[in-house]
């Protein structure tokens, strides 16, 4: 006896989103790679550039724990990148400062981080490109903001910044 598989009644949504998701990170972790960065990295530099921001504001913004951040932090000094340094309102803090040659990196990365963006969205009209970015925005900031409380965390994608 076969066991049937039972109906849809509505699209595989987590499909579509992790799929989506899981191409355009791989499209953009060979983009970086070509100027020596990953999207973790990144995302800290273009973070540390906005403002003066601590190890673990920055591991907020970019969802990294608290090992992946150090990694992350210890590969941009050991390129010259980024450093780590006293914060200039709390001497307690330390805080993530871009080097020049990491504002410059960081320049260039964003200008590729774009071209990965405007690439994926090229297959689609003006028009759905608005919803899409409306309606993902919309979902983003309401019906999937949040991640459910749940005893085991499920695995979260990493954000590319």
């Amino acid at each position: 006896m076969t066991a049937m598989t039972p109906a849809r009644s509505e699209p595989d949504l987590s499909f579509l989103l992790d799929h989506t998701s899981h191409v355009l990170r791989s499209k953009m972790s060979a983009a970086l790679a070509e100027i020596g960065l990953t999207a973790r990295m990144h995302c800290v530099l273009v973070h540390a550039l906005e403002e003066e921001r601590t190890q673990i504001q920055l591991a907020e913004i970019g969802d990294m724990d608290k090992t992946t951040m150090v990694v992350t932090v210890d590969a941009l000094e050991k390129a010259g990148l980024a450093e780590r340094r006293p914060s200039s309102t709390d001497r307690r803090a330390r805080i993530i400062a871009v080097t020049d040659d990491g504002a410059r990196v960081a320049g260039q990365s964003q200008k590729i981080v774009d071209a990965v963006h405007r690439d994926a969205l090229a297959a689609l009209s003006d028009e759905d490109r608005g919803a899409l970015l409306r309606i993902l925005n919309r979902l983003a900031g309401d019906g999937l903001a949040a991640p459910a409380e749940t005893p085991r965390t499920a695995r979260r994608a990493r954000q590319s910044g």
